[in-house]
Order: C-alpha cells, then structure tokens, then sequence
C-alpha cells in the first residue's frame, strides 16, 4: 500500500499517515456560508481538499468526506435584511451555485454534505455537555465557552492568550467571565431565524456548528480535519476546545488526528479585497475560462504555501493544458483502452499533495521514451482522472464540436481550396475572417487544424 505523508499542523511537522481505521478514512473539511458567490480563495480549498480526498479514496478501500454548508449565520441574515430576499431562498440559491461552481472546477460532491440547521439539536446537546463538564455557562440567554477552563487552548495555532484575544475581535461584555470566551449559543430576535432551547428563543455560534456535524457523520476522534489556513485560529482552535470538552479529553488530537490547512490566495501579489477591486470570483471566473484552467492554477503551487492569483498563470495553464489534450488526441488510440495511473506522480502526490512536482512528472510522462505515444495518452488520461484533468474530448476542449463547427470547417476547406489554386489574398481573407471569429488556424503536414482562441 502507497505510504502517504502530510503535514500535521497540529504538531507542526510532516508526518507519515497512519489511519485510525484503515478500512475506513474520515475527513472533513469546513464549507461554505452560503449568503453570495464563493472567491478563489473558496475555491482553492474546495479543490485541494477534493484532490486530498482523490488520493485517498485510490489509495484505501473507503473514504467518507464531509463537508459542511453554514445557512445559519450573521452574514445571512444581514444579507436578507439588505435584500428584502428570505433566509431560506438565499441558502438554497448560493448553495447551488456554489456546487455547480465546484463541479466546474472538477470537484467532486463531498460524499455527506450536511447543513447546520439540520443539525441545531446536536449542537444544543454540545452545549449541554460542556455546561454540565464544567467548560461552558449561560449567562443573559446566551451560553458561552469559557477559555481559561480549558488549559490546552491555543495548541493549534500557538498563540499566546493575548494574542488570542485580538486575533478574535471578542466583544468584552458584561455577561463574560473572561474576555476570551466565546460563543456557544446566543439569543435571537423575532425577526430572525432561532430555535427553541434550554437558554430561549436563539441559534448557534459559528464555532460549536463543525464541532457538531463533523462528530454526527464521521465519529471521534476521525483522522482529518482541515480547510483555509484563515480558519486555523479562532474557527479550528474553539472547535477543539469545544469537542474535547464535552467529551472531558485534555489531549488535542480527541477530536482529529491530522490538520490540514492549505494558504492564502493574492491577486497580482495583493491580499484580496473589494475595496482594492481585486475581489477575484470563482463564478466569474468561469465565464471567461474552462474549469479545468483554473482547477490547474489553483493547484499550480504547493497547497501549504501562498498562491498569487494572475492573468499570466492562467494562461500558462490553459497552454500546459493545451498541449497534453494535443498529445492525446493525436496519440490516444482504441487498441490502449485503459492506463495506468504514473507512479511518479502518485509519489509525489502522496508526498504531502506536492502538486509541483506532480505535474512535473506529468510533463515527463508525456516525453517517455520506454512507452508507446498510445500508452503514453492512456496514462495522461488516468492520471489526469486522479488530477480531476483532461477528461474531456479533445475535440470539445478545443472547442471543434458546437453550433458553429461545420461552419468553420467550411470556410477551412474553401481556404484550403484557395491556396490549391494559390488564390493568396482569399485564403487570407478567410484567415482573417475566423481570427474575428476566435479561431486560431495551425496548418500541419495532415492539414489544417483549427481550435477556438482562448481568453
């Protein structure tokens, strides 16, 4: 069995994997709030964890994935107050935009893809056993995690107390016992969303949410946890402290064995941000570009380290796409029907997702000499699979199948024909003509061969 190796940022070293059940691997990773469209940085997550989950799935005979949707929030309900739209129609509507954007992107549905407001009754059962171990109390309707109770607190991110307490923003009120406590459960209006409990009429804090889901659906302790290196402190240190405590573990690694957290994504070496414009959207991104394009760049860098975000990475990868579909296709033949996934790129991948080196090694597989072209295209196809890559028909990714494809084979064959008879000035009028249209023309000793010019 391949040995896979990842980085633990809960012991802050890279470590061989070993499953808690190698008969079943649990993951879960944080998801979405659903209340606009997802960014890059959304995404980048979203991808990674998809490829992570890839890996594992070729790798053990069972993987569960899960995956959460937050359509209770803050934000939600600001966003339906500002739009007059309710609660309910904007979950819905963002939470399918979001999967269709995803699965652009190549990403598979998690395997269980809970939602917190079908889940209010476990996290009010955390919040009972917290209460009842002496971690959590209600105070003015709400109830609150209580840090200094939990002397473990801050082993993931490592920050001292005090910077605890700026890096969350935590409001000082006079129900606190200590400025850091966080919480739990808090008091509703009548106006927005709650349910009823032991403390009235409320909903849930953000933190206790993944504690919940991810306990119901994947069990404890369950081997990974992750998500966005921005949700490391204060979202994954509380979710924790929250788990271990109402289950009175002291060790961190109660709740799971590996965290997983992948950087920050820049755009054009700036953080991203709407008051800089740079704001970069994954939905519309893909009105410009095939998923597969921004799948590539978003996995272009190592998952642990920043990704700047650029037009020029974008259409490096749209070549480096271009030139392995031009290799299957001219290479792919009936005879080769199904290849092996390269090994090398399996190492690497296994080597702590080094997506880098991975590609690099598919770049050498498509300059193997000891294969045949044919075997050479069967494996680009079957590694790409475990890539979430060229798993398209060439002919649709260079855009040669659609309403206009006979119409521009047609205007092909007449400069074709012009050029026989060496009427010049037609063939490049013609030329001319299907540059307006978007098609780039490549003449080649078995003709010419047209593919529509990418943004």
């Amino acid at each position: 069995m391949t040995d896979i190796f990842l980085h633990n940022s809960l012991t802050r070293k890279k470590e061989k994997f070993v499953p808690i059940d190698p008969e079943h691997i649990r993951l879960y990773a944080c998801g979405p709030t659903v209340y606009n469209f997802a960014h890059i940085g959304n995404a980048r997550m979203a991808v990674v964890f998809d490829l992570l989950t890839r890996v594992f799935k070729h790798v053990y005979p069972k993987v569960t994935y899960v995956s959460n949707i937050t359509d209770v929030d803050d934000k939600i309900i600001t966003a339906s107050k500002e739009t007059g739209v309710p609660i309910a129609e904007i979950t819905a509507k963002y939470t399918k935009i979001y999967n269709d954007d995803m699965a652009a992107l190549g990403v598979n549905v998690p395997d269980i893809q809970p939602h917190a407001t079908d889940h209010i009754d476990d996290m009010i059962k955390l919040c009972e056993a917290m209460i009842a171990n002496g971690h959590a109390y209600a105070a003015d309707g709400h109830v609150l995690f209580n840090v200094p109770s939990f002397a473990p607190y801050g082993g993931l991110s490592g920050r001292s107390r005090d910077d605890q307490i700026a890096g969350a923003r935590v409001e000082v009120a006079s129900y606190k016992k200590d400025a850091a406590d966080f919480v739990l459960w808090k008091p509703s209006a009548d106006d927005e969303p709650g349910w009823d409990s032991p403390w009235g009429y409320g909903r849930p804090g953000w933190h206790i949410e993944c504690s919940a889901m991810s306990e119901v659906h994947l069990g404890l302790p369950f081997d990974i946890h992750g998500g966005g290196a921005d949700l490391k402190f204060p979202h994954h240190e509380n979710e924790i402290a929250q788990s271990c405590c109402a289950h009175n573990h002291t060790n961190l690694d109660a709740f799971a064995k590996y965290w997983v957290h992948n950087g920050f994504v820049t755009v054009e070496g700036e953080k991203m941000s709407k008051s800089l414009g740079n704001f970069t959207l994954a939905h519309d991104l893909l009105e410009q570009y095939d998923g597969e394009v921004l799948r590539l760049t978003l996995l272009s860098a190592h998952y642990r380290q920043p990704l700047d975000w650029s037009v020029d990475k974008l259409k490096q990868s749209k070549k480096t796409l271009d030139s392995l579909y031009r290799f299957i296709e001219e290479n792919a033949a009936d005879t080769v029907e199904n290849g092996d996934i390269c090994t090398d790129v399996l190492a690497a991948l296994s080597d702590d997702l080094n997506t880098p080196l991975a590609f690099s090694k598919l770049h050498a597989l498509a300059k193997n000499v000891t294969l045949s072209p044919a075997q050479i295209a069967a494996q680009l196809k079957a590694t790409g699979a475990l890539l979430g890559i060229l798993q398209q028909d060439p002919q649709i990714w260079f855009g040669r199948k659609g309403d206009d494809a006979s119409d521009i084979d047609a205007l092909l064959i007449q400069r074709t024909e012009a050029k026989a008879s060496k009427n010049w000035a037609r063939a490049d009028e013609i030329r001319d003509e299907l540059t307006a249209m978007g098609i780039e023309i490549e003449d080649t000793p078995e003709g010419p061969r047209w593919k529509k010019i990418s943004a």
